[in-house]
């Protein structure tokens, strides 16, 4: 003879699904191969990490240009999947808008990504005067113009992903451990944005880098992390069920 089941007392917590988990994998193997310019310092490179951009570790006359070029393609495609998972689960239901735009611009930020590692700078400005007096007369490849687009338009989606995504976590109650870190992660990119742009102009304006490579690695270590906070935030999400 059974016993009757006891009446529920309460929703039961139920586990992150099956699309939730993979969108925080995909997160966070997007955040480790965006963070694969860390290797520059076991790795002889040429370049000043202080001064130099980013992307100048995938110049294709660089010695490593390939497999920072894979990294970098990897990266995006990952970061797209995720944020494409994360729509495609209808998880944007719950809280609404707000975070189906902050997904759709991380979207965009995987999707200029990809296109970054497809349009390599020929040389490295920073540290070849020749390089630079190339491109300031106009007889570089089109890429490093192109590529100068592909740049801006990642990072504004990247920092509009998390902008959005943090006001999210912050307005509906959810995703708690991005509520908590994401503010001040999101503070210091945008001082860091404000030190990288700055040090732009000053470079191209023909005076020193104002440490441009330091401004722009703190500015990409910082997406990093912050895609690991949500990465987390997503993984830990509980949904309810009767």
């Amino acid at each position: 003879m059974s016993l009757p089941r006891p009446a529920s007392s309460g929703p039961a917590p139920a586990r992150p699904d099956g699309a939730a988990r993979a969108t925080a994998v995909l997160l966070v193997l997007g955040a480790l191969t965006y963070s694969a310019w860390i290797l520059e310092a076991v790795v002889r490179t040429g370049l000043d990490p202080v001064r130099s951009y980013v992307s100048e570790l995938m110049a294709t006359d660089q010695p490593h240009g390939d497999f920072f070029r894979a990294s970098d393609l990897t990266s995006g495609l990952l970061i797209l999947a995720a944020a494409l998972t994360a729509l495609w689960s209808g998880r944007r239901a719950r809280p609404g808008r707000l975070v189906r735009a902050g997904w759709v611009a991380l979207a965009l930020f995987g999707a200029a990504t990809v296109a970054d590692s497809r349009l390599p700078l020929s040389c490295t400005p920073t540290a070849d005067p020749a390089c630079a007096a190339r491109e300031d007369a106009g007889l570089v490849p089109f890429t490093h113009a192109a590529h100068a687009v592909s740049s801006s338009l990642a990072m504004a989606a990247a920092i509009a992903g998390m902008l959005l995504l943090t006001y999210a976590a912050r307005r509906h109650g959810v995703w708690r451990p991005l509520a908590r870190f994401g503010p001040a992660l999101v503070a210091v990119e945008l001082a860091a944005t404000v030190w990288t742009l700055a040090a732009v102009a000053a470079f191209e304006a023909g005076h020193d880098t104002w440490a441009l490579g330091a401004g722009q690695r703190l500015q990409v270590l910082l997406v990093a992390v912050w895609l690991v906070v949500l990465a987390v935030s997503v993984a830990r999400e509980r949904g309810e069920r009767p």
